[in-house]
């Protein structure tokens, strides 16, 4: 593989692997970003784009929120129409609830991102100890931090997330998934 195309509803997502895919990935491999106007616009594209991705040796992943919809049945809606493009073998990821959960899951880097130590505090809260569980993450972080924004926050917390510490499940099943491309 020599090419990561990540096909994602929404610029903040861009931003957050821009952080961690240089982490993530082997040497040699360069990620491609194609962004949706949210995931309608994911889901009524995504086929047409990928079958028509030129770059030989590429692989694919799509990374959507789950928002309020079932997790399975997204990612079973994304994985059928990523076999509809004939590529069966795209890496589908399905953030629990938000994006945000992933920036939730690591309150650390929110209080650096951020200059607020006291957030650091939060990890520690039962509430947050399982932030895909949580209903609205970016509702959370805005609670928290007075004018939150999902770009601004994605690019100013992205690059401090700390694997070793972050609590979001989905973020993990992500990392790993995008590390283990090269070896399947």
């Amino acid at each position: 593989m020599k090419h990561l195309v990540c096909l994602l509803e929404e610029p903040s997502a861009q931003d957050a692997l821009h952080a961690w895919l240089p982490q993530w990935l082997p040497a040699g491999v360069t990620p491609h970003f194609i962004v949706f106007q949210g995931k309608q616009d994911l889901e009524k594209q995504m086929v047409r784009r990928m079958r028509h991705w030129l770059k030989p040796d590429s692989r694919f992943l799509v990374l959507r929120d789950q928002d309020s919809g079932d997790c399975r049945a997204v990612k079973a809606t994304l994985a059928a129409k990523c076999a509809e493009a004939g590529r069966p073998d795209t890496l589908v990821r399905v953030a629990c609830r938000e994006l945000e959960s992933f920036f939730v899951g690591d309150w650390h880097a929110v209080a650096e991102a951020f200059d607020k130590p006291a957030l650091r505090r939060l990890a520690a809260k039962a509430t947050y100890r399982q932030p895909d569980n949580l209903g609205s993450p970016s509702q959370e972080l805005a609670r928290h931090v007075h004018g939150y924004q999902k770009r601004d926050g994605a690019r100013r917390i992205s690059p401090l997330v700390d694997s070793g510490r972050n609590a979001s499940r989905s973020f993990h099943a992500l990392r790993t998934a995008v590390q283990a491309l090269e070896a399947a």
